[in-house]
């Protein structure tokens, strides 16, 4: 290690003190700290413009109101998004969102400026709930990982959990056709009858037709109403002002009838939303349409990576190869007397399971809404 990075860590490390904030509105936020927290985003839903849309668009849906606290010290920024509920906070995260993690820097740095924001929230709540944390984002298990810690060094008592499964594809410098020729012989199969049934474009910029084309096939859908398409309409032009829009949409004698929203950056292509005309199932028009866009993200965009976000649906382990464990991590400062009281609950409960037997709720966040 370089002696000036060494001694910027050991500092860091040993400081004694890291001033921190809590702030409600993240436009004013993005405003001031914008530039120093977005160095630390690896994907769509680090950035602080990601959280802005939450702020817009979602606070009833992602159940409370933002509060991001940020740690400043003469040695750095870091920023822990979350949302109050009752009187605990949670991460601020919403069911469209891969991955929730800290916005903070690496190595000792990172995890000194964590653990002052750990130790200051002691003052704000007694509980602290965070979701869909991913193990793979650096060393020591990612953010799975140095967020327990951090917690932990604060005296808080922590409990990680599994709460979901992220499927992926690693694409090892695969063509589309390597790729292709590795998937199972149904899939294959039925791209190959099916595929001159329906057209297929895709758009790398916001086009109101090709939107309005797939809000109406998912009305049409299994899936029904979109919840919150004023979010994910506004999350996708953000993305097609960035050049990181891919929509897909697939037509049977000109009318829409299977329409896909990806996005592309870093080298990762993530799958945000698909859907078919249930009308028209017959023409596998989902099957030829992500076939095309994974030729499109595999040949043309050359991506490392394609993340299918999380679920246990089972269509998504045909086309991906792959798992990671996203976790629930759930704090309790047991020295306040909620906490205290709440940390009991807990343990007589996991006492009775053992007991018995049955189940019982885990020491995890609240359920996501799928």
């Amino acid at each position: 290690m370089h002696s000036s990075v060494a001694s910027w860590e050991k500092t860091a490390s040993a400081a004694p003190h890291a001033s921190v904030s809590y702030h409600e509105s993240v436009s004013k936020l993005q405003a001031s700290h914008g530039h120093a927290l977005d160095q630390f985003a690896t994907g769509p839903f680090d950035r602080l413009s990601w959280y802005r849309l939450l702020e817009d668009h979602g606070p009833k849906e992602t159940g409370g109101e933002p509060l991001v606290a940020l740690a400043e010290a003469d040695y750095g920024v870091a920023a822990l998004p979350l949302a109050r509920r009752g009187r605990a906070l949670e991460s601020l995260h919403h069911v469209f969102a891969f991955t929730w993690r800290p916005l903070a820097p690496e190595g000792a740095l990172g995890d000194a400026l964590l653990t002052a924001i750990a130790r200051d929230l002691k003052s704000r709540t007694h509980r602290v709930a965070l979701e869909c944390l991913p193990g793979e984002d650096g060393s020591a298990d990612g953010s799975a990982g140095r967020l327990p810690r951090a917690f932990r060094k604060a005296g808080w008592i922590t409990h990680r959990s599994v709460c979901d499964t992220n499927h992926v594809l690693d694409v090892r410098g695969r063509s589309f056709a390597d790729y292709w020729a590795a998937r199972p012989g149904q899939m294959r199969t039925t791209l190959k009858r099916k595929a001159k049934k329906v057209s297929v474009s895709i758009a790398t910029e916001f086009r109101s037709e090709d939107w309005d084309a797939y809000r109406a096939i998912y009305g049409r859908s299994w899936k029904g109403e979109e919840q919150d398409a004023a979010l994910l309409e506004a999350f996708a032009r953000a993305e097609g002002e960035a050049r990181r829009l891919r929509v897909g949409v697939a037509r049977h004698d000109g009318e829409p009838v299977a329409a896909q929203f990806w996005t592309v950056e870093g080298g990762t292509a993530y799958i945000h939303k698909l859907a078919y005309d249930a009308e028209h199932r017959h023409l596998s028009a989902g099957t030829t349409l992500s076939a095309a866009l994974f030729e499109h993200v595999i040949d043309r965009d050359k991506v490392d990576l394609i993340d299918f976000g999380t679920g246990s649906d089972g269509y998504k382990r045909d086309w991906m190869d792959g798992e990671r464990p996203r976790y629930a991590l759930t704090c309790i400062d047991w020295r306040q007397p909620r906490g205290a009281a709440l940390l009991a609950a807990k343990v007589v409960a996991k006492g009775v399971e053992v007991l018995t037997g049955g189940k019982v709720r885990p020491l995890a966040s609240r359920p996501r809404r799928g």
